[in-house]
Parts: structure tokens; C-alpha cells; sequence
């Protein structure tokens, strides 16, 4: 894949960072799921499910920015993409909803400029936040 700028990743909207995060940001949950042993498939989507939810990429992000965890410019991106102007479907509040909207606009945007390293590091984050609560 041919990777943008930081200049130009930037050029992009909040929410159309967060529709390539969120695709982003599920493919690593699966395959670690999937790393982690075969099993039925109605548990790997649960598993998955429990991941790749609102209610918890907003405490993931939560733990992270409040451990000063992201770059000035990570935080930057975050910021916007958390708050940018979108609806929360029922199943999220509206908070939760637009901090995990900031987290995916965050992978999102590395995955663009090409920082696999660096989106390995926040994801094995919230990995370990994942392990701790499940």
C-alpha cells in the first residue's frame, strides 16, 4: 500500500479517518482472537463483539489519554475524530459513541501514513485492557 503524508492524512475528515480505523481496528481483533486458539465461531463473534464495541474503545481511549499514552499530534487526531458531528446508534450513549469514533479517526490516520509499529503499540494496549476485564 502506498502511505499518504501527515500533511495529507490530516486533510482528511474526522469521520472518514474513523471508517478506515474501525475496519482498521476490528481485522486486529480478529486475529488476535483467532491467534489465541480455534474455537465455534458464535464465541470468536462474541469475543469480537466485546471488542469491538463503543462502550469499550471509549474506555480503552480513556485509559490511554489519561495515561498521556499518545504523541501531541495522536492527540490531535483524537480530539477531532472524538469531536466531530456524528450520531450514536442506540446500542451506545453519545459519549462513549464519539470516544471510540476519536480512537478509530486514530488508527485510521496511522494506518494512512503507514505506522504499523505504532498501531501495534496501542493495540496491544487495549488488548491487555481487554484481557484485564474479560
Amino acid at each position: 500500500m502506498q502511505h499518504m503524508t501527515i500533511q495529507e492524512a490530516k486533510g482528511y475528515s474526522s469521520l472518514t479517518l474513523a471508517f478506515l480505523g474501525d475496519s482498521v481496528f476490528e481485522i486486529l481483533v480478529r486475529q488476535k482472537i483467532i491467534l489465541n486458539g480455534d474455537m465455534r465461531i458464535d464465541r470468536l463473534h462474541d469475543m469480537k463483539v466485546e471488542i469491538v464495541c463503543a462502550t469499550f474503545q471509549a474506555k480503552a481511549i480513556t485509559y490511554i489519554v489519561d495515561h498521556n499514552m499518545l504523541s501531541e499530534d495522536e492527540l490531535a487526531v483524537f480530539k477531532r475524530g472524538k469531536n466531530s458531528k456524528c450520531h450514536a446508534p442506540k446500542s451506545a450513549n453519545l459519549t462513549d459513541y464519539r470516544l471510540a469514533t476519536g480512537l478509530e479517526s486514530l488508527f485510521g490516520y496511522l494506518y494512512l501514513i503507514g505506522n504499523e509499529k505504532r498501531i501495534d503499540e496501542l493495540f496491544s494496549i487495549v488488548w491487555n485492557i481487554y484481557k484485564e476485564d474479560f
